[in-house]
């Protein structure tokens, strides 16, 4: 007896409307609710009480957020997932929610309209280029995506084994919100930073260092990281999430300003997303060559001999690579 494969389109409908999944995420974020069922308002006619919605539009968000798996369901009452519980609700201490404010701005999300195009070119055209000079989205950035950057700071300081250091200083380049100089700077009484980005992104990140009482070892450098002076003698050079908007030889050029700012003995810190040499797994790290694709001319997720190679042809040497419970890989690496 044979048996025939059924086929389904099911994968395709939900791709072609993933677009749907983003906004009822934002909008579930923007109305508090996974907050809100965290303290115990878990029916439609409760959460929309709380947030000031529709009782049957809070009906028909929840349930389809209960269909792709960021709720539960049980009669008329919802309830977070292990997942939303911790990423989800504002008073958990890993709250994600401010992400959304970054990842779906329309200067990111306008990349994707018109992706044949761009996969036709090879790369974007010079207005969707998010590294264009004084490009206002890494103020949001800046602003948005600190939870994210958290367990991936707290990881690099354990790495460089910062609390016990002597005298660090500190160099940390595309610094954005700061959290990767400033965690380090907490750490350590004796850790000093200088902070390279846009003049505006700096004024954020002086804002979190300010708030993290670690503002008088915390000193700014305005400017295109490809043309400001470093300056000499540093212990510590933070590259992160900065290479992939490039391509190969513009990564090792740059590595090389990097390795002449440190002292000898010196370590350059890099954070990517680093897909495996099949280039489809893991699935996020792997995906992210896709972001790049419709958001830079020639950037990239590089694999770990990808930056190996560049970081090697700058000059450093004893690269290692530290896999991080998220998405992302530190590799760090010694002058």
């Amino acid at each position: 007896m044979s048996t025939q494969t059924i086929v389904s389109p099911e994968n395709i409908f939900n791709t072609l409307w993933g677009f749907q999944r983003t906004a009822a995420l934002k909008t579930g974020i923007d109305l508090d609710i996974f907050t809100a069922i965290a303290e115990g308002d878990r029916t439609a006619a409760a959460l929309a009480k709380k947030s000031g919605a529709s009782e049957r539009g809070i009906r028909i968000l929840c349930d389809y957020l209960t269909i792709i798996g960021l709720l539960g369901k049980s009669g008329a009452s919802y309830e977070l997932t292990p997942e939303s519980a911790m990423f989800l609700n504002r008073r958990s201490p890993a709250y994600m929610g401010t992400t959304a404010n970054f990842l779906t701005i329309p200067e990111l999300m306008n990349n994707f309209s018109d992706l044949t195009s761009t996969v036709r070119r090879g790369g974007v055209a010079e207005k969707g280029n998010t590294v264009a000079e004084e490009n206002p989205i890494w103020i949001e950035f800046a602003r948005a995506m600190v939870p994210m950057a958290m367990p991936s700071a707290f990881a690099i300081a354990d790495l460089l084994s910062i609390a016990s250091a002597e005298h660090v200083q500190v160099l940390d380049i595309a610094a954005g919100h700061g959290m990767f100089g400033i965690v380090l700077a907490e750490r350590n009484p004796k850790v000093n930073v200088v902070a390279v980005d846009w003049a505006p992104v700096l004024a954020v990140a002086e804002e979190h260092a300010r708030a993290h009482g670690v503002h008088d070892r915390y000193r700014t450098q305005p400017g295109d990281a490809f043309k400001v002076e470093f300056g000499e003698g540093y212990d510590v050079a933070l590259v992160t999430n900065f290479l992939h908007h490039f391509d190969q030889s513009t990564c090792t050029a740059f590595l090389a300003k990097v390795h002449r700012a440190l002292k000898p003995g010196g370590h350059v810190v890099v954070l990517e997303f680093v897909p495996n040499p099949d280039r489809v797994s893991p699935p996020m790290a792997a995906a992210f060559s896709l972001t790049m694709l419709a958001g830079t001319h020639a950037g990239d997720a590089y694999t770990f001999a990808e930056l190996q190679r560049q970081l090697e042809g700058a000059g450093f040497k004893d690269v290692t690579a530290h896999p991080l419970p998220s998405p992302q890989t530190v590799l760090v690496a010694r002058k």
